[in-house]
Formats: structure tokens, sequence, C-alpha cells
């Protein structure tokens, strides 16, 4: 990490020192064995893929689709929060921190850039996840639903997002890092799967546990509104060799983003203030 500060240049220092720290945390990522990790996710998706077409049943070929991309979902929130979580402590450890925040690099910059990088990343593996996806369901079905991969691609980074900056959140609050990406994947999972049914809960129980059920709906970013599966798997639009252009409501898609960008912005501005107090001394 001590090679980022080389990069910062005294013409534009929020923006290049930024992208500097961004850059950094992108080539650490992929020099690591994650980048090997997706290496194997993406053969063994192709590979069940592949296995389609020793049968003729539909519902075979929807649920190998829906075992495929629950794999890539996992697996993008799997490399977002390991990636996320060893960011500030790693910087700690090895001692590069004290250097590159006595440079004109601030607190929020250091932020910003972990951000970033972590976020730029994920979207770089996402690309890949569906790249490979897209053309092995394509030579099978003979279906390119190209307008749904792209709303579900974006969408999915954008929930990424929100995980990063809460994964970045919590290592500021936690000690260790293993601890941090624990409760931060039960955190997101949980979400996922019971965010969406906290208000039905909330209206089974009464007085002051269904007001706090019901405030918690609420409060929580609903990372469940950004998984387009269903589209994808049962190829909502038609079928035929041709380009499937029906697609998700585009306001629901721009508003779906900007809800995600507010809930991103909140956590990293959190994660500034807690960064901001905490005393970085030798």
């Amino acid at each position: 990490m001590s090679s980022s500060t080389s990069w910062v240049t005294s013409r534009n220092p929020d923006a290049n020192n930024i992208f500097a720290i961004a850059g950094v945390v992108v080539k650490e990522m992929y020099r690591r064995k994650d980048f090997y990790v997706l290496l194997v996710l993406i053969v063994l998706i192709t590979l069940m893929l592949g296995s389609v077409s020793f049968f003729d049943d539909d519902r075979i070929v929807r649920y190998l689709k829906d075992a495929c991309l629950l794999l890539i979902w996992l697996s993008s929130l799997v490399i977002a929060i390991t990636t996320a979580a060893r960011q500030i402590p790693a910087e700690r450890e090895s001692r590069t921190i004290y250097p590159l925040l006595a440079k004109p690099v601030g607190r929020g910059e250091f932020v910003a850039g972990k951000f970033l990088g972590c976020w730029v990343a994920c979207g770089i593996a996402l690309v890949g996840f569906y790249f490979f996806f897209g053309i092995m369901s394509a030579s099978r079905e003979h279906t390119l639903p190209f307008l749904v991969y792209f709303q579900a691609i974006w969408l999915h980074w954008m929930c990424l997002g929100i995980v990063v900056a809460l994964v970045l959140l919590g290592s500021v609050v936690f000690a260790a890092p293993s601890s941090n990406a624990t409760i931060c994947f039960i955190v997101v999972l949980g979400i996922m799967f019971a965010g969406g049914h906290l208000n039905t809960l909330a209206l089974q129980m009464r007085g002051f546990r269904g007001e706090v059920v019901y405030a918690l709906y609420y409060a929580i970013p609903h990372l469940e509104w950004y998984d387009l599966r269903d589209f994808i798997i049962h190829n909502w639009g038609g079928s035929g060799l041709r380009l499937v252009t029906h697609n998700i409501d585009w306001l629901v898609w721009v508003g779906a983003s900007i809800y995600a960008a507010l809930y991103t912005g909140m956590l990293l501005g959190c994660t500034w203030l807690v960064f901001q107090r905490r005393t970085m001394t030798l």
C-alpha cells in the first residue's frame, strides 16, 4: 500500500488521492487468491450450464440457472466482504497507514479510495461472472435478454456498494477483520432472506415490539430488492434466437439506484465520522 503515496499528485489532490488508493486496492485484490477463486467459480458455472445439453426438461434448465446465479450472488458477497474487511486493519498492521495519512491525504479521501477500489474490483468480478453465464445460457437457450442482464448486473453492483460500505464501517468499529466479516455476512444474508418480511411480522406483533420491528423494516437497506434472478431464470420477455428487450421499469431501476447510492453515502459518512475520531498512534 505504501506505493500509493507516490501516485499522489498536487494538481487535483482530492480526486487523485482517491483514484490512487483505489487503483492499489484493485491491483492488490487480483494479486491475491481472490482472483484465482474467481476463475475457479467461473469454470464451475460454465460446467454447470454445459450440463444443460444433457436434459430436455425446461425445469432442469431453470434449476441449473438458479443454482448458477445463486453461486454468483454468494461468491460476489464473499469477495466484497472479505476484500473490504481487510483493507483498514491491514494498513494498521503493516503500519503503512501512518505515512499515508501524514501526506496530504485526508481520512475522508482514504475511506473513499478504499471504497472505490473494493467496489470497482467487485464490478470487474461481476462482469466476468455474468459474461460467461450469459454466453453459455445463450448458447443453450438461443436467447439473450440483454437489457435484463444489464439491469441485473448494475443493480447487483449497486447492492455490493452498500455491502462494501457496511463492511468498511464495521472495520473501524470491530477490532478483528474475521469478526467484522462474519458479522457483516450474517447481517447481509439476514437482510436478503428476512428483511422483506419484517413488515408482515410487525403486523402480527402488538405493542412496542411491533413498532420496533416496523421501524427496523424502514431502517435497514433492502438488499433483496436488487436480486433480479427471476427475470433471468424465467426469460421474461419471450424466447427465440434474438435479443429480448423486456425489462423492469426504468423508473424503478433508477429509483433503486438512487436508494442504493443514498444508503452507501450514509454508511460511508458514518465510517468517516468514526474513523475521524480514532487516534492514529505508532
